[in-house]
């Protein structure tokens, strides 16, 4: 079964021996993301809103480097 590691500047790099999404056998698995500027080096946002949405926006980063968006819109 063939295996593809996903990258993206978009998001914050893994950490150790994780990747940011994994596509084998036509599923992509996705890692947890915590709320991370990519290259700021810290947590961000002052709220748990502000914080699920830096997430959410990092998780979208690493959809699109996959070629799996559909329906979110970028900011």
């Amino acid at each position: 079964m063939s295996r593809e590691v996903i990258s993206t500047d978009g998001a914050p790099a893994a950490v150790g021996p994780y990747s940011q999404a994994v596509v084998v056998g036509g599923w992509l698995y996705l890692s947890g993301q915590i709320a991370l500027q990519p290259g700021a080096g810290g947590l961000v946002g002052d709220s748990a809103a502000a914080q699920a949405e830096v997430v959410l926006r990092n998780l979208s980063a690493v959809l699109v480097a996959a070629g799996a968006v559909w329906g979110m819109s970028s900011r």
